[in-house]
């Protein structure tokens, strides 16, 4: 037989082996593939924006009253964040956020807020690793979105911990759900806080702790919420404290929130707060310590499309007299007319504030707004 003719006949036998053996290996990858767990990547973004009218002063909007003026209006676009969200394994993830810091004076930026590496293992063992919240008072760990109110950082009380960005540090940190309690406990760089703190030198490492207690409903995973709008019961009662060479600041925050059958939602939050030379905000780096109550009754009708919400919250705030200076004492009244369309991804309400302070001279400033809330 001539070789030639004899190629000519096995060539088709070896590319159908060839094809079969290729679609078997192609059915075992595509099935071995389906068994591997690939968690999705997720994109959200956030906007709060607001229109501003304040007299003699702005408390918590960017308005600036010029010289020979006697307030100020005027338009916000406060806070724009992407948040994006991705796990590498079931229990390794990876979340990058990034905050627009608003239109103000000096702002008009992008930044880094989170960069979290998490190794999520179990309920009870979490390590985090990266830029993100510290163990902290509750109010600096819902954050301006999942607050109750639209000003929660207005009255020097809430979220008043040294940070490098948004209330965040460069740091790692344990978590545990143990039942009742929840556990967090980490250390962070005390140096690159900068100026946000009034130790003289922050290069040592700051120490950072949470135990929080839910005797009701369980508020799971690392971050809380201000108010949950009746979809929970909650009672819970925390302690908090960073420390950084000697210096400390600690506090005591609780919330509660009760269902009431067809008559809709009431929530209570509150926190008192010691800060012992740690924050450089701080009345010329004095020791502080301040509280607020915050009540709100969410209404059961839903109007058009969505719920009514009535809020109030009073603060108070004292900075301790110095060698040089005489104590500062700082009261802040807020209220709030809210509507609740789909929780934290559409609200819009109406705000007033008024502060007063003890220092002379020192203005009484007044502020209304409208402030709407949009998140995905």
């Amino acid at each position: 037989m001539d070789p030639k003719q004899r190629c000519i006949r096995v060539a088709p036998r070896v590319a159908l082996a060839a094809a079969l053996t290729a679609a078997v290996l192609a059915a075992h990858i595509d099935t071995a593939a389906a068994d591997i767990s690939i968690p999705p990547v997720t994109v959200g973004v956030g906007v709060q924006t607001n229109f501003y009218s304040c007299n003699t002063g702005c408390v918590y909007s960017p308005g600036v009253v010029e010289p020979g003026d006697s307030g100020v209006s005027g338009f916000a676009v406060d806070s724009v964040r992407l948040y994006i969200n991705g796990g590498i394994t079931d229990q390794i993830k990876l979340t990058f956020n990034t905050e627009y810091t608003g239109s103000g004076p000096g702002e008009n930026k992008v930044e880094v807020m989170d960069a979290i590496g998490r190794f999520e293992f179990t309920d009870q063992f979490n390590i985090w690793a990266g830029r993100f919240l510290p163990p902290s008072d509750r109010a600096n760990l819902y954050g301006p979105y999942y607050a109750n109110d639209w000003a929660p950082y207005a009255d020097a009380v809430a979220d008043y911990y040294p940070n490098v960005a948004v209330g965040r540090d460069n740091g790692v940190a344990y978590w545990g759900d143990f039942g009742l309690a929840k556990i967090q406990v980490g250390a962070f760089d005390g140096e690159s806080l900068g100026g946000s703190t009034a130790v003289k030198d922050p290069s040592k490492i700051l120490y950072a702790g949470r135990l929080t207690f839910d005797f009701w409903d369980k508020e799971k995973g690392y971050y809380f919420n201000g108010t949950y709008y009746g979809e929970k019961d909650i009672l819970a009662l925390a302690v908090a404290a960073q420390s950084l060479d000697s210096k400390t600041d600690f506090d005591i925050d609780g919330l509660m929130e009760k269902r009431l059958s067809g008559l809709g939602a009431v929530t209570v939050e509150a926190e008192y707060q010691k800060d012992n030379g740690l924050n450089a905000n701080s009345f010329d780096n004095a020791s502080s310590n301040g509280w607020y109550v915050l009540a709100s009754y969410l209404f059961p009708q839903v109007i058009g499309i969505g719920k009514f919400q009535l809020l109030g919250k009073y603060s108070d705030k004292t900075f301790d007299a110095t060698a040089t200076t005489a104590s500062n004492h700082l009261k802040t009244d807020e209220v709030n007319v809210n509507y609740i369309i789909k929780t934290f991804s559409a609200r819009v309400g109406m705000y007033y504030l008024y502060q007063t302070d003890s220092l002379p001279g020192a203005p009484t400033p007044k502020e209304f707004g409208i402030k709407l809330q949009l998140q995905m």
